[in-house]
């Protein structure tokens, strides 16, 4: 048996809206006789709540360390940076004197693996170091850091991470690739998010609004953030290139929030776009519904090169629920959708051929039909959560 101290902060459980990564690996490795404590914030779109300072619970056997620091994508970046600064202060405490013979740091932000370090060098821990975004360069490609000091001051903290890490978890192999470009002799091993079999894939009758939309229309659902690396207005655009065609079988249903949400709603109000629905942050219950309901799921980021290495979890509840996907990255999921035949890739912003796309799947039943089973199965075969808490227990061996 291994203590295992996990410092990630966006815990969530399936009440919350947000990915349960380490709510599932947890309980997974909890079973598998480990002990787990995760060490976290209070994130907008979890489900903790917190009295105090510090809060503890146990949740599905697992220790949940709350820190009552409130991070959310709308916060302003000073506000943003205070909140990760006193997270790491109190976070350290932990890092130096609680129990552990495996650390994980999952990053981002990037400063939680100053946790990781002080694990590894002060208390001579198991690092192993995960990356969900490739900070700080998709920060620099999108402009929010620019050229100067603290840029290189992030880029040598990621690599100091790496090079220290006993091995370094990638979400993706894109970014496995970047890493190895960086640090050739760290040990790196691709585990991606993954499909929730069971939430996304059960049966179920649909609530009564979810059940009416459906039966007119065939709904074409984004469930994600509306913010920076996010293609909103491309939905918007698809939405609207649908009716400039003339066709009104199809609804674009958008659940999520994040800084540009406001701005896309009071462009359809002002623009007559009918055929898209916002609904905001809604629990992961709410969300697999719709995706019970849904003819195909949209996945799109705006055109930063750094985006075709993400692992959206958009893309795993979609092929856990057995939907067609209609992707605008070019990177490694292109080729996974390609391969799998479970989905369709348009160039960012081609919103013509997106609309194409989504006809053809409206028009020929079939080919929905079979691309969603394809998608299904390769959920099974290659993405679920159990195949990939095992994957991290290998590491932990």
């Amino acid at each position: 048996m291994s203590n295992i101290l996990v410092f990630y902060q966006y815990f969530s459980t399936p009440a919350g809206s947000w990915g349960t990564r380490y709510y599932e690996f947890g309980k997974r490795w909890v079973a598998a006789g480990h002990k787990v404590t995760i060490v976290t914030a209070v994130y907008d779109r979890s489900d903790l709540n917190v009295n105090g300072v510090v809060s503890k619970k146990r949740i599905e056997g697992i220790d949940v360390v709350v820190i009552n620091v409130k991070l959310s994508q709308k916060h302003r970046r000073s506000r943003r940076l205070f909140s990760f600064a006193v997270y790491l202060a109190l976070a350290s405490i932990y890092a130096c004197l609680k129990r552990a013979d495996i650390v994980i740091a999952s990053s981002g932000p990037l400063s939680v693996g100053v946790l990781g370090l002080i694990a590894r060098w002060v208390r001579g821990r198991k690092l192993i170091f995960e990356v969900r975004d490739l900070l700080p360069e998709a920060w620099a490609e999108m402009g929010a850091l620019e050229e100067g000091r603290g840029l290189a001051l992030s880029r040598a903290l990621a690599k100091a991470c790496y090079q220290s890490a006993h091995s370094v978890v990638a979400l993706s192999p894109g970014m496995a690739e970047q890493i190895h470009k960086i640090s050739p002799t760290t040990h790196v091993k691709v585990i991606t998010n993954a499909a929730d079999i069971d939430l996304f894939g059960g049966e179920g009758e649909l609530s009564e609004d979810v059940a009416r939309l459906a039966a007119e229309k065939a709904i074409l659902l984004y469930a994600g953030t509306l913010g920076l690396a996010n293609s909103g207005g491309e939905f918007v655009d698809i939405a609207a290139e649908l009716t400039r065609r003339g066709d009104d079988r199809m609804q674009v249903v958008l659940i999520g929030d994040g800084s540009e949400r406001a701005g896309l709603e009071e462009r359809a109000y002002r623009e007559a776009i009918t055929n898209v629905t916002f609904l905001g942050k809604q629990p992961k219950t709410a969300v697999a519904e719709w995706h019970r309901a849904a003819t195909a799921i949209l996945i799109g980021f705006k055109p930063f090169p750094i985006m075709e290495t993400s692992s959206p979890n958009k893309l795993f509840d979609g092929l856990a629920a057995g939907k067609p996907i209609i992707n605008n990255t070019r990177g490694w999921i292109a080729g996974l959708l390609d391969e799998s035949h479970c989905g369709f890739t348009h160039v960012p912003g081609d919103v013509q051929a997106a609309a194409d796309h989504i006809q053809r799947l409206v028009d020929d039943p079939n080919l929905c039909g079979s691309m969603g089973r394809r998608a299904r199965q390769l959920a099974e075969d290659r993405f679920s959560r159990d195949q990939l808490a095992d994957a991290y227990l290998s590491l932990f061996e």
